[in-house]
């Protein structure tokens, strides 16, 4: 067995890369991570101070100005996730293995992290103000000029998660939406979102990424939540949740009673929906005129 496997830190390299990469839900385009480097265990509680808008008032150069003391509101974002991973790996099985053994465990691991606070995250947006809200929809999935019925677009949707982040006075900037899979696949049903010149980009599939449509940086992932059954299309901007994250330890070990290695690791994380009025959610279900053959 060559040493150079066995070094803890060789295995911890090996499951952050992929574990950064893979997030949706968990990326800075989606959550903001201001308040990451604060954390160091299981249970740690970072305080955060929210400052309220001041008040504007009308200026008349013979009258003096009022000066006010802002108001503020302490909230709390409590690290209070954890999840693990532990598998062994014996020698027998590591020198017949094909190819590298330890970016191929570890990226499963990492893999099964990420799925695992992206649905946490998700969860997240069910706390949207109810003027944010757009409640049910029944979204066509076909040629927008065959819509008939109650049914709407897919890119219909997106607009009026717009308009609700418009209303809220959300900034534009940054703004983003985190759709479904068959979402996704009515959207590219509409020219609106398949032309260049409207989506704004010809990237590849990248971090969930597919393109730009609504004022929107689209993003397409497995984990939304549901509610009444239904995928919650989640929209909003990266100030409004906030999330800490931190792979806390990996070890490497011998087994003592058998020829083998012994890896685990430990990630703990929270997150916290600090500003309500940045999301906007959309309860959809997906009216599909395809059926399998």
């Amino acid at each position: 067995m060559s040493i150079e496997n066995f070094i803890p830190e060789l295995w911890a390299s090996a499951i952050l890369d992929p574990y950064l990469k893979s997030l949706v839900f968990g990326q800075p385009t989606v959550v903001n991570t201001d308040y990451e480097g604060q954390i160091s265990q299981q249970g740690d509680t970072v305080h955060v101070t929210t400052i309220g808008y001041p008040t504007i008032g009308s200026y008349d150069k013979t009258t003096d100005i009022t000066i006010e003391d802002l108001s503020d509101t302490g909230q709390e974002l409590v690290i209070d996730q954890g999840d693990y991973f532990g598998f062994r790996v014996n020698d027998v099985d590591k020198v017949q293995a094909a190819g590298n053994f330890q970016s191929d465990a570890m990226g499963l691991a990492a893999y099964g992290l990420k799925n695992t606070v992206d649905q946490y995250i998700a969860g997240l947006f069910t706390g949207a103000q109810t003027a944010n809200k757009l409640g049910n929809v029944s979204v066509f999935d076909g040629d927008p000029k065959d819509i008939s019925g109650t049914d709407i677009s897919a890119y219909q949707v997106l607009v009026k998660l717009d308009e609700a982040l418009d209303k809220a006075n959300v900034p534009t900037e940054g703004r983003y939406v985190v759709v479904s899979p068959a979402f996704r696949a009515a959207l590219q049903m509409d020219q609106r979102f398949t032309s260049a010149a409207h989506s704004g980009t010809t990237e590849t599939l990248r971090n969930g990424n597919i393109g730009q449509a609504a004022n929107f940086e689209v993003l397409v992932s497995n984990n939304l939540a549901k509610v009444g059954g239904r995928d919650l299309i989640s929209a909003g901007v990266p100030g409004a949740i906030s999330f800490a994250s931190q792979i806390n330890s990996v070890e490497a070990l011998r087994e003592q009673k058998r020829f083998a290695d012994i890896v685990r690791g430990l990630n703990i994380y929270g997150a916290k929906l600090f500003r309500p009025e940045g999301i906007a959610t959309a309860q959809v279900a997906i009216h599909s005129t395809f059926s399998a053959s």
